[in-house]
């Protein structure tokens, strides 16, 4: 047990040392993220010291269950490639750059609209690809008008890290946690709109009321001229993710596994598109970009950190935490605890280390727990950079568009934040379930 504990935990510090410090290793002309390195080492150090057993973990990860990590990645990054495709059509710019047009010269109505944009399409698409999208519009918006890009910054990060939780779609922690405990996409939908809601709202007023002064200055801002360049392929898009989705919906009811139907729409859409280039005798460089900015690096990630936690769970470690964690009051302690494990080795692993620590738990305890640590995984995203790889991204971006933010700044904004809506969330939770 003491060695699987020592190798998890120095994989973990490895990984929060490399996001924090070195986020990129570079061995001649390559360069990869360290995100997915170091646990990556850990896991393959856990099997080489015989604390992960070949079989069964070869039995898990080919188990033909809803919780199957490979099933899951491919649900995520169907979705998540569903998005990127109407971003590279440029819908989620020409979305933002129509909602600031109407703002006008109000920076209290930028900062609304923003929000209000930014939280109604995380809820339909992905957290993940909304960061990677407004954020550089964010940057050069800010800049052109001459205004502090940072309330619109963390307004942004915080919105997609909390209306991420509506939907089971919204985040690769829903997912896998939801999967885990058997909840489909319209019971995990009736339980989690209203501590959404309230988490959304709260994190809007504290971080309105946050930065009123700086927000009370007009502005003269220099709008690009941005343009749907291909109308027909974005129709495409829109319509394969809106069928997507509801087919998502209904899939308990009509027995259809989501990672297949998200699967099927994602290879139809690469398929039209396709059809639709032979047809005008033209390359199609969105399925390019689709395939260049697939979260591929997510597969070594998620695939090393499951090593980790079944080593962690056959070793008995998961079961000691099941104890300490006990069956009363598990919606404030598994939200807490699931938001600060967030902040100590990623909200994805900490949601698949959760899943076995749930495992003993039945019935409405279980169900609690599970629906705290979602809460937890979502909201534990802006606390540190470290809380869920949207962070490791947004920080990475405003690196690159030197934007003076660094950790301690995220932290700082991160608390008043994030812990009310985390607390708004939990009780929105224990009203829903008790």
């Amino acid at each position: 047990m003491y060695i699987t504990i020592i190798i998890s935990a120095a994989s973990c510090l490895a990984m929060i040392f490399g996001v924090l410090f070195k986020p990129k290793l570079t061995f001649g002309k390559i360069n990869f993220d360290t995100y997915w390195f170091f646990p990556l080492i850990g896991a393959i150090a856990l099997i080489a010291a015989g604390q992960c057993k070949i079989s069964p973990l070869i039995s898990s990860l080919t188990a033909d269950t809803a919780i199957n990590p490979l099933k899951i990645l491919t649900l995520f990054i169907s979705m998540t490639v569903l998005s990127i495709y109407l971003d590279e059509a440029g819908f989620f710019k020409y979305l933002a750059d129509r909602t600031l047009r109407k703002a006008k010269a109000s920076q209290k109505r930028i900062f609304i609209y923003l929000y209000i944009i930014v939280s109604v399409l995380t809820v339909f698409t992905s957290n993940d690809i909304i960061v990677l999208t407004f954020t550089p519009f964010i940057c050069y918006f800010a800049k052109n008008a001459g205004i502090n890009p940072v309330p619109y910054l963390v307004a942004e990060f915080a919105a997609a890290n909390t209306w991420s939780m509506a939907l089971i779609i919204g985040n690769p922690t829903n997912i896998y946690l939801a999967s885990f405990c058997g909840i489909n996409f319209i019971s995990y939908l009736k339980v989690m709109l209203l501590p959404t809601l309230l988490a959304g709202f709260t994190s809007f007023a504290v971080l309105f009321i946050l930065f009123r002064k700086k927000l009370s200055q007009l502005v003269k801002p220099a709008y690009e001229d941005i343009h749907i360049k291909d109308k027909p392929l974005l129709t495409v898009g829109l319509v394969h993710l809106c069928a997507c989705t509801l087919l998502l919906a209904v899939s308990s009811y009509i027995g259809w596994d989501m990672w297949l139907i998200s699967l099927a729409f994602t290879v139809s859409l690469f398929l039209f598109t396709l059809i639709i280039g032979i047809i005008r005798s033209q390359k199609q460089p969105i399925l390019c970009g689709c395939l260049k900015r697939a979260p591929w690096q997510l597969i070594p990630f998620v695939l090393s950190m499951f090593v980790i936690v079944f080593s962690l769970a056959e070793n008995g470690v998961s079961k000691q935490l099941t104890d300490i964690l006990g069956t009363n009051n598990v919606v404030l302690k598994y939200g807490l605890s699931s938001f600060f494990a967030s902040n100590l080795i990623n909200n994805i692993p900490m949601s698949v280390l959760f899943c076995s620590v749930t495992n003993p738990l039945s019935g409405s305890v279980r169900e609690g727990a599970i629906f705290a640590t979602v809460i937890g995984s979502n909201i534990g995203a802006f606390l540190t950079p470290v809380g869920a790889l949207a962070g490791i991204m947004w920080s990475s971006i405003l690196k690159k568009q030197q934007v003076n933010f660094g950790c301690l700044d995220f932290i700082k904004y991160g608390i008043i934040s994030s812990i009310p809506a985390l607390l708004a969330a939990i009780a929105g939770l224990v009203i829903i379930l008790y």
